[in-house]
Formats: C-alpha cells, structure tokens, sequence
C-alpha cells in the first residue's frame, strides 16, 4: 500500500512539474505566417544580397547578409504610426500593403512604403556617403544616363523602368510630359525638415517631371487628388512592374517619386489579399519554382 500510494503521488508530482509546450494561438500563428511571407519576399527580391535566417535564443529574426551582416527583422517594439515613420524596423515597412490597382484620388490614412529601415538600406546600398557612391553607376537609358545604385539590382531595374516609360511615351506623346524633364536620381541628401536620409541619397529613387501638385506640403489633398486622378496610369504601372513603389500612393503623396522597394511589390502582388487563399500553405500565391521551393524551406527549417 506504501509502494501504490508512493507511485501515485509521484505521478501527481511529475504532472504538476512537467513543463509542457505553450501551444501557438491563432494571433502568433497568424503573425508567424506573415513574418514567413515577408522573408520570403525579401530573400526572393534580395537574392544576391540575402543568404540565409537566424533566429535567436530570445526568438529574435534576423537576415543575414553575403558580407555577412545580420538585420534584425522585427524588434518588437510597441510603435504609433509616426513611429513607423521614425524608426522603422523591416517588418514596419512592410505592414501595410502596398495597393497594385490605379488610384484616382489621395490615399487616406496609409504611406506604404514611406517607412524605412535605415540598418536594410545601409548594409545593402551603403552605409555612408562614400560607400554608397563606391556602388552608384551610370545607367545607359532611352532618357539618357542616369546614375543609380548598382546592388540588388536597382539599376537595372530603373534602366528597364525608364525604357518602357520612353516607349510608351513614344506611343502616346502626352506621357512624355509626365516623364520629361526628370527632375533627380541619385541625391545626397536628408528629406526635408527631417534628419533621415532620403532614398535619393541612397541612389534608390527618381523623380521625374515636377508639378506643383505633386507634394503634400506644397498644395492641399483636393489638389494632390486632380493630380493623381491625371497622372498616366500606364505610367506607375511600368514602375511597379520593375519593383518601384509610388509616392502617389501614400497619404502623405509625393507623386513625382518612384523607389526601388521590390519586396514591398512582391508581397502586394503574392499576398495583398490573403482572404482569396485557402489557409492551407502559408505561401500560397507566389509562385512555385526549384529556387522558391528552397527558400521556403529554408524559412520552413527556421519558424
């Protein structure tokens, strides 16, 4: 009896003490999913860049670059939309979704896009003046040459961007009055009445012809509006196509303003609206190939 009542209590014991696994709600198996979409659109878009995930032993993401540098994914932070703005881990850049269809009138309440992680940009485009200007060339474009980032194949991109803008001028002779003169590329500069570095600085952005009602701070929204309801819609969609994201298409517009954000386009173009999915593979949307399938894995071993 001594022995029976010795196991029973060592059973209750061993149940109260096992620690057992805390299982995932549907809010952290959501937000895992959505962590796993966004790394796989940034290794995706950064490929020559990207080489692998870390996870810390306090459940910290990080990418981790060719030269070996690792950027933390998301840190978690409590933030405010202007906070977002200010200091902007990776996954604040791509929390909100970048709208693909033509737009007619100022977007409320969101700036996809207009937030920047400052620690991506400077381990991929250069972390000073000088890095950054030891990556710059000039791009041979049917607008005439045009210096921009090399990495991650920017200029490249812009290169095709400006080349299909040009032919599709050639055919509807009122886009070139969108296009020409362009107004700056490559800028080292802070953005206005702020200390943050402007993507122009990074050698990421073009601004083309310049309008009077092309900024938020120079003309009110009914203004910004007629302008964006104008604007060739054929136009932004050459630049999206090539991984740009519109300044038009933020809140605060800056509709001259095209970036190079090609992560920000995948994920609006795989996932922008993951109610169509079936909830059966977190990656559902994009597109299945040898070079896909091993990123997904790759994400797949890690979250």
């Amino acid at each position: 009896m001594r022995y029976k009542g010795f196991v029973i209590f060592t059973l209750f014991l061993f149940n109260i003490i096992t620690i057992k696994p805390k299982a995932i709600d549907e809010k952290d198996s959501l937000y895992i999913d959505n962590c796993k979409r966004d790394l796989l659109v940034l290794m995706m878009a950064y490929s020559d860049e990207i080489r692998d995930i870390e996870v810390s032993e306090d459940n910290y993401i990080y990418l981790v670059l060719n030269n070996n540098k690792k950027i933390i994914y998301d840190d978690k932070k409590e933030k405010n939309k202007n906070a977002k703005i200010l200091d902007a881990d990776i996954q604040d850049t791509l929390e909100d979704i970048y709208p693909l269809d033509s737009i007619n009138s100022v977007l409320e309440g969101m700036d996809p896009g207009r937030g920047r992680s400052y620690t991506f940009l400077n381990s991929i485009y250069g972390g000073n003046q000088n890095e950054i200007e030891k990556n710059l060339d000039f791009f041979s474009t049917y607008c005439g040459n045009i210096m921009f980032n090399k990495k991650a194949k920017a200029g490249e991109a812009l290169k095709n961007a400006l080349n299909e803008a040009k032919e599709l001028a050639d055919k509807d002779n009122r886009v070139n009055n969108y296009i020409f003169p362009i107004s700056g590329s490559y800028n080292y500069r802070v953005i206005q009445d702020t200390g943050r570095l402007s993507p122009h600085a990074y050698g990421i952005a073009i601004d083309l012809n310049r309008n009077d009602s092309d900024y938020w701070k120079w003309v009110d929204k009914s203004k910004g509006s007629k302008r964006i309801e104008e604007y060739p819609k054929e136009l932004v969609k050459v630049f999206e196509n090539n991984g740009f994201i519109w300044g038009g298409k933020w809140e605060h517009f800056d509709i001259l303003h095209f970036e190079y954000r090609p992560e920000i386009i995948l994920k609006s173009k795989f996932f922008g609206d993951t109610s169509k999915s079936n909830n059966k593979k977190w990656y559902e949307g994009a597109p299945l190939n040898d070079e896909i399938e091993n990123i997904i894995n790759i994400i797949n071993s890690k979250l």
